[in-house]
Formats: C-alpha cells, structure tokens, sequence
C-alpha cells in the first residue's frame, strides 16, 4: 500500500526510530509522543482495519501485545504502569488506517471516559 505511511515505514522508503522488529511486527516511536514514552506497534501486513484480520491471524494481533508488553519492560514502564490502545475506525480517532498498538507511558495518564 504505497498510500500508508505505516508500510513505507516497513519498506524503508520513511524513516522511523524503529524499536522492534520481526518478520511480522515492527515498533518504533511515534513522530507526535501523546506521552514520554509512546510507541507504535504494527504488524508488517497491511489491514486497515481490524474487521480485515482474518481469523487466522489471531496469533498475530496477541504478538502484538506481547511485544507490547516486553517493550514496557524494556523502556522502564513496566512496573508504573502503561496503556495500550487500538483505535478502530473513524469514530475512534483512527488516523492512520494500518491497524496499530499506541504503548503509552512515562507519566500518570488521564481517565478515559
């Protein structure tokens, strides 16, 4: 998709500081931190949105997670805590449409709702 900032960024052809990276998910630091620590975890593949995963990839969107979860760790969030969002669609801020984790940390965070 050479419309999706996301997979440029997985082709090289963007630049990112990328923090992870597998055969199937890459995770680097968001260009607009919302947070001292903010980064974006994706998959390689392109789905715009969840709806377009199939059900077999469901190991994949818990990779997701995972890798999350390690880079909380690896960042020093781990024990203070973090947040973790997957914005699905328009009506929920969804800019980039690749789908994507937002890891956020680093400071006390707001309540949602």
């Amino acid at each position: 998709m050479t419309g999706c900032v996301f997979c440029r960024i997985v082709a090289g052809q963007e630049a990112a500081e990328v923090l992870y990276e597998d055969e199937e998910i890459m995770a680097f630091k968001d260009i607009h931190p919302a947070a001292p620590v903010h980064v974006l975890i994706i998959p390689k593949a392109h789905y715009a949105r969840l709806e377009e995963v199939p059900h077999n990839q469901a190991a994949l969107l818990g990779r997701l997670f995972l890798v999350a979860r390690d880079l909380a760790e690896r960042l020093g969030i781990q024990r203070s805590g973090y947040r973790l969002i997957l914005n699905n669609g328009p009506n929920s801020g969804q800019i980039i449409f690749h789908i994507h984790l937002h890891l956020l940390g680093g400071r006390r965070l707001g309540k949602l709702g």
